[in-house]
């Protein structure tokens, strides 16, 4: 990591995707923050226009700084979608600088939008992971949890309103069946039985004020 002078108003550390800059004192929006340096390539040159890494920042379609030395402490900003700095290029004077667009407070991040090509090519395969993006993750991880309760919950409430419902049909259906027995026992016991419940008499019938009377017996 290279040394910076107390003076300067930025000193590299510790971000969520590794190193980073960060302002240690404040920044007044409009401020040129810090030069990005590094030699100068053209790209009329097959030997120059073959170097890649990820700190090549294009003045024109012809030159080309590669800012992945050292002393380019400029390379340690991080990219944010919604950033407080932006890149200054002066393609004539073949320089660039990176520009507060925003108040920046001490202990904040320092960070600038590399731009759609470099986001398509080294960003979006693994995803950006700039306070925006990551606060966006988080509102729609939130959101995603809602709904899986909301759906659970639905889901919870439908059983329970069709366990009940069941239970209910069952219970409709056992007292149907109790009164179903009860009429029936009761039909079956009338056929036996008096209004008193005494059993009926069982022999011969007899008329009332014509009683019959038992046969003389013979004298010898």
């Amino acid at each position: 990591m290279p040394s910076i002078s107390p003076n300067k108003p930025y000193r590299v550390g510790r971000s969520r995707t590794g190193l980073g800059l960060f302002a240690t004192k404040p920044i007044k929006k409009g401020t040129r923050i810090i030069r990005y340096f590094g030699p100068l390539l053209d790209s009329k040159k097959k030997e120059e226009d073959e170097i890649e890494n990820k700190y090549l920042f294009e003045l024109t379609s012809r030159w080309t700084i590669d800012g992945s030395i050292r002393e380019n402490v400029a390379r340690y900003i991080n990219h944010s979608c919604r950033p407080n700095a932006e890149s200054d290029v002066k393609p004539r004077k073949r320089k660039i600088y990176i520009r507060a667009i925003k108040n920046i407070e001490p202990g904040e991040e320092i960070n600038y939008d590399y731009g759609t090509d470099y986001f398509k090519a080294y960003l979006k395969p693994i995803g950006c992971k700039c306070d925006s993006c990551e606060k966006k993750r988080k509102k729609k991880r939130a959101e995603a949890r809602a709904e899986r309760l909301r759906l659970k919950e639905k889901a919870e409430r439908k059983a329970k309103r069709k366990a009940e419902k069941v239970a209910k049909e069952k219970a409709k259906a056992q007292d149907k069946a109790k009164d179903k027995a009860k009429k029936k026992n009761g039909k079956a016991n009338g056929r036996y039985l008096n209004g008193s419940g005494r059993p009926r008499p069982v022999g011969k019938k007899v008329v009332a004020g014509k009683r019959k009377s038992s046969p003389a017996p013979l004298h010898a």
